[in-house]
């Protein structure tokens, strides 16, 4: 170990993803610890915020001292550099235990604290699993609460070039799932369903497709979803499945490639849980190879929320601007700092 520690711990508890992690200079994993909720919340076919905060509470503790055992920290105050942990956004309930949880461990060691944007950890995720890879390059965030085409011109340096004007895509998954019956979460299912379908039985709309820009839309795709489904009770649910996931797909790759376009980015990256999506990756491979640009697709564990992207957006964080502030709040609206206003806009 170095005079100078370079590793940090990383929590996160956003949302229903209890998690830790140590990462080494913003950049190797050393642990990564996810406890799920899933099988709190399924019945009730989404996130249910009250249990969610409960959960994390019976879990942060356990899953700490598994992250530091895992990645050999034996003596906290002395090997880590810092504590971060995300801050917003999120459900105000459960940031409030990863934030009150790190604070603490952060005054008991004598560390700095580090408050993490959730939506800057995804954005880091790519850096964590691929050393070579570097900005710039055009981030695609896409999960069940933002939808965001983001320009990374640098660690800390980000620029809004498009995003969603009412529903995010991961949310369209699951509410469409819970149409076709598929329960919660549903992205999975209804991605392993449409591998088998017929997306051709119906062309469902593509928000905003059609307009200039590279904002998105997803309202009135769920609508159409649900107006047809009901008209046609007898369609096969895998069909639905397959047209429904073609029009998000199609609508996603194509402001990908515009807003790559627009910067001139020689990369394009995939971040957040509906990265996962088994169509998504194809066709944004397929794009970036035809496009002559770099392409990194996050693995699945790298998808969905953990510890390691917040420790690694943590440390790069508190190069930058140093320790966060011990009465620094949660917030769940909390917003990314970008450096202009939106580019490419469809307003």
């Amino acid at each position: 170990m170095s005079a100078t520690p370079r590793l940090l711990l990383g929590i996160e508890t956003s949302c229903d993803e209890t998690a830790a992690a140590v990462v080494e200079d913003g950049r190797r994993t050393l642990s990564s610890v996810v406890s799920s909720q899933v099988e709190l919340h399924a019945e009730f076919g989404g996130v249910v915020p009250e249990i969610a905060g409960r959960a994390h509470l019976a879990r942060i503790v356990p899953v700490v001292r598994a992250a530091l055992a895992e990645a050999g920290v034996e003596r906290p105050a002395r090997q880590l550099a810092a504590v971060a942990a995300t801050t917003g956004p999120g459900l105000v309930g459960a940031l409030l235990v990863g934030v009150a949880s790190a604070k603490a461990l952060a005054l008991a060691w004598e560390l700095p604290f580090v408050g993490v944007n959730h939506l800057e950890g995804h954005l880091y995720a790519s850096l964590l699993e691929d050393p070579t890879f570097e900005p710039p390059m055009v981030v695609l965030l896409v999960s069940g609460g933002h939808t965001l085409l983001v320009h990374v011109a640098a660690p800390g340096r980000y620029r809004l070039l498009g995003r969603t004007i009412d529903d995010a895509a991961g949310e369209a998954y699951d509410k469409v799932a819970r149409m076709l019956g598929l329960g919660y979460p549903g992205g999975p299912p209804l991605d392993r369903l449409a591998a088998i379908g017929d997306p051709g039985i119906v062309r469902f709309p593509r928000g905003l497709a059609d307009e200039p820009g590279c904002d998105l839309s997803f309202s009135g795709l769920k609508t159409s979803v649900l107006r047809w489904v009901r008209a046609h009770p007898e369609a096969a649910v895998a069909d639905v499945a397959a047209a429904f996931q073609e029009a998000v797909v199609d609508v996603l790759a194509l402001k990908l490639r515009r807003a790559a376009a627009l910067v001139h980015a020689p990369a394009v990256c995939l971040a957040g849980g509906v990265a996962a999506n088994s169509a998504l990756r194809a066709r944004v491979a397929a794009d970036a190879e035809a496009d002559g640009r770099r392409c990194f697709l996050p693995s699945r564990a790298m998808c969905t929320d953990n510890a390691a992207m917040v420790a690694a957006a943590g440390w790069w964080r508190w190069r930058a601007d140093g320790a966060t502030p011990l009465d620094a709040p949660a917030d769940p609206n909390l917003r990314l700092r970008f450096e202009a206003e939106p580019v490419g806009a469809a307003r």
